[in-house]
């Protein structure tokens, strides 16, 4: 793993300190140029939060962590448990579960980049099952309050793919499309885009929801930092899966 991390780590100069991500959570092999492509470029503050989506339907429609730690290869990362517990109270709509991430690989598959970067960092694990904007605005909204008012930068990570098997012409299309609406910052023209236009990004909930807690946050600028599909890796672009890299600063 050590080995594919710094294969996959660009390392850029100078370094970004960043508001918020958009990243990718397919299989290394598949998205991990995006990944590391973005996380390379970036200063890492000790705390992040990850919203990701909910793969398995296991578990309540938005569930939060506030305590323990996970396991990955190589050792463990901690919950920032503080924050999390004033994310939950903040929240309605999440609720103290473990179900929701057993089986799920959106948030896992960014731990060790987060540990490559920055060994003491800790972190708020939240997925999202729901994916209407009166849900996800509350959630984002409930994480822009606290981390508002914390006394120190917390990092917010939003971890999807894009449109899914599809071709490459048709997912390249769709894919810019969920891309401006991202850039330009703007949840419910997001979430339009991906309805109008049927693109199957799995990460719609954690996207719309970073991107109204940004709105509460401040008037930040997002960067495209790369854009890949599983065809650019694999040659067969009969059926791709689409993968974004985004900085927001």
């Amino acid at each position: 793993m050590e080995a594919d991390l710094s294969r996959l780590l660009e390392d850029v100069q100078p370094k970004i300190t960043p508001r918020a991500l958009v990243v990718p959570h397919a299989g290394w092999m598949y998205s991990g140029k995006v990944a590391g492509a973005v996380y390379g470029r970036i200063t890492l503050p000790r705390l992040v939060v990850l919203l990701g989506p909910n793969h398995t339907g296991l578990g309540p429609r938005g569930s939060i962590m506030s305590w323990g730690r996970w396991v990955i290869p190589g050792g463990d990362l901690p919950i920032a448990a503080d924050l999390g517990r004033e994310i939950l109270k903040a929240s309605r709509d999440l609720h103290e579960d473990q179900q929701a991430h057993a089986r799920e690989h959106a948030l896992e598959v960014q731990l060790p980049f987060l540990r490559r970067l920055r060994p003491d960092v800790q972190f708020v694990p939240i997925t999202l099952m729901r994916t209407d904007l009166d849900f996800c605005t509350t959630v984002g909204r409930a994480v822009a309050q606290v981390v508002k008012g914390w006394p120190e930068p917390v990092l917010l990570i939003s971890s999807t793919d894009l449109n899914h098997y599809e071709s490459q012409a048709v997912s390249n299309r769709k894919d810019r499309l969920a891309i401006d609406a991202i850039l330009a910052l703007d949840p419910e023209g997001l979430q339009r885009t991906v309805r109008d236009h049927r693109i199957s990004m799995c990460g719609i909930a954690p996207t719309t929801a970073l991107l109204v807690a940004l709105g509460d946050l401040g008037s930040p600028r997002a960067e495209l930092i790369r854009y890949m599909t599983s065809g650019d890796v694999s040659g067969d672009y009969d059926r791709v899966v689409g993968y974004c890299g985004v900085i927001i600063h």
